[in-house]
């Protein structure tokens, strides 16, 4: 196994007061997870001991606990009691189909997931906005931010944007169903499907970094989509931003 980059001994040295000595536990978290991501660690895989990873670090295993307890929270590994910590085999295949919906998605995966409102309000578009649903700039939309789950793990964080008037109320519907399909068929649309999809890999903010319980420095997948009416008519724009180790993104070409 290739080895991972421990702490050199000038650093720590050179790194002794107690708040630097502190962020150890961050770096340590920071190159395990980078590990992950590179395959050093493969799904399912169990990682060294404890008592191990202090001796390759140059810390103790406080420090360690501590980096690992840090991994656990963002869904990277679990630790399993008389037996050691594991990298998270947690996986989903989510499609961007012209019919995307995400309790589908979660059906087809065998998961239980929602999407849930972190946050509704009432804006004006934004030139972007105003293109992406062909409306006038700053024309009046219902803005949704939404965190998409499943199984209790993060997915995917998004904005959706919504013409106004149509669409007052949605909100109220996701937040009682947990489905943006029942919102849009609540307001009398039936039936949609997806106009577009782009998809860009980039690095997140720092909110959307904590709704995913990731670290900034790990990249996510950016999804810019646009959703239309069975007449055409551009219902829904939204940027979403999925955890890049907990998802993979079909894109099918469907009729």
């Amino acid at each position: 196994m290739t080895a991972i980059t421990s702490l050199s001994a000038s650093s720590s040295t050179a790194l002794s007061a107690p708040a630097v000595r502190d962020s150890f536990w961050i770096r340590i978290a920071a190159e395990l997870a980078e590990s992950i991501a590179r395959g050093i660690y493969p799904p399912g895989q169990r990682l060294p001991s404890e008592h191990a990873l202090a001796e390759q670090f140059g810390v103790n295993r406080h420090t360690i606990r501590r980096s690992l307890a840090s991994l656990c929270s963002q869904g990277l590994l679990r630790a399993t009691q008389g037996s050691g910590t594991y990298v998270e085999d947690f996986a989903v295949d989510l499609v961007l189909a012209r019919r995307t919906r995400h309790h589908q998605n979660m059906a087809q995966a065998g998961l239980r997931g929602a999407l849930r409102v972190l946050d509704a309000r009432n804006v004006r578009a934004t030139a972007a906005q105003a293109r992406a649903l062909r409306v006038p700039a700053r024309s009046p939309l219902l803005c949704l931010h939404v965190l998409g789950e499943a199984e209790g793990q993060p997915l995917h964080v998004s904005e959706r944007c919504f013409p106004l008037p149509r669409f007052a109320g949605l909100d109220d519907v996701v937040r009682e169903t947990g489905s943006i399909t029942a919102g849009f068929e609540a307001r009398g649309v039936a039936d949609y499907t997806r106009l577009e999809s782009r998809i860009t890999a980039q690095m997140p903010e720092a909110a959307v970094a904590a709704h995913l319980r990731q670290t900034a420095t790990r990249p996510v997948l950016a999804v810019e989509s646009i959703n239309v009416d069975t007449a055409g008519v551009p219902i829904e724009f939204a940027l979403a931003w999925f955890a890049g180790d907990r998802v993979t993104l079909t894109v099918a070409h469907d009729a």
